[in-house]
């Protein structure tokens, strides 16, 4: 199969999350230029940040009248999701080359991850740069060009910043998590991190996410470690 067909698979099978985050893309421009900041501002963070959670929640933040330390721990703390996708690829990615290892770093998502990662499981290691191109570069496009309709034009269509977004997050986030609650892992990470979140949703600052996402990261890493000494003991 050509590395071009492969390509298309990436984005074929991206395509619906693509679609899901696109209201995202179009809110976090409008708030941008909302919060009083300029459109160039919106347009600058989507394409160097690439973290659609993360700039959304420092927006919010900032139109909060956060202070400084608090929206870089929150932001930093969210993000530290991504050192566990990473973990989980770099099996498959220590084989590509450093260019573009990291270019994936920075190209990688939720959404990306639970494509590449599902892909990975079903047919293997072959090809995975290509399939893994196709999935995250239409994303990166997608969500900096929807972003910039946002912050140029957001602003002029009522209620755009509630404008499907409701339906667009849950639809989303369910279509990435869903297939992955199959293990005792994945399943106590996310009961985890929705308890945390809901009991703590009246936190200021957003400080309830913080705490979510710090206790689902720690049951993820705990129940990991024990499942590993475990497969240890058994070999010994």
């Amino acid at each position: 199969m050509s590395k071009r067909c492969v390509f298309l698979f990436g984005l074929r099978d991206t395509i619906p999350l693509i679609v899901g985050t696109t209201p995202f893309a179009i809110i976090f421009g409008t708030l941008v230029v909302s919060a009083g900041l300029p459109a160039e501002m919106a347009l600058a963070l989507s394409a160097i940040v690439f973290a659609g959670s993360a700039q959304l929640i420092s927006i919010s933040l900032i139109g909060g009248g956060a202070p400084l330390p608090v929206i870089w721990l929150t932001t930093f703390v969210i993000n530290l999701r991504h050192a566990l996708y990473s973990a989980t690829m770099q099996p498959t990615t220590r084989r590509w080359p450093l260019w573009w290892r990291l270019l994936g770093a920075f190209w990688l998502t939720d959404e990306c991850f639970a494509v590449f990662e599902r892909r990975m499981r079903t047919d293997g290691e072959q090809d995975s740069l290509p399939y893994y191109l196709g999935s995250t570069i239409p994303f990166y496009v997608n969500w900096v060009g929807w972003t910039a309709l946002g912050a140029y034009l957001g602003n002029r269509i009522p209620g755009v910043t509630t404008l499907g977004l409701d339906f667009a997050m849950i639809a989303t986030f369910t279509a990435m998590i869903a297939p992955q609650l199959k293990a005792l892992t994945p399943v106590a990470v996310a009961a985890t991190a929705g308890s945390v979140a809901w009991i703590a949703q009246g936190l200021p600052y957003k400080l309830g996410l913080l705490l979510a996402a710090l206790a689902g990261v720690a049951v993820g890493v705990l129940l990991d470690y024990r499942q590993r000494r475990l497969a240890i003991e058994e070999h010994t």
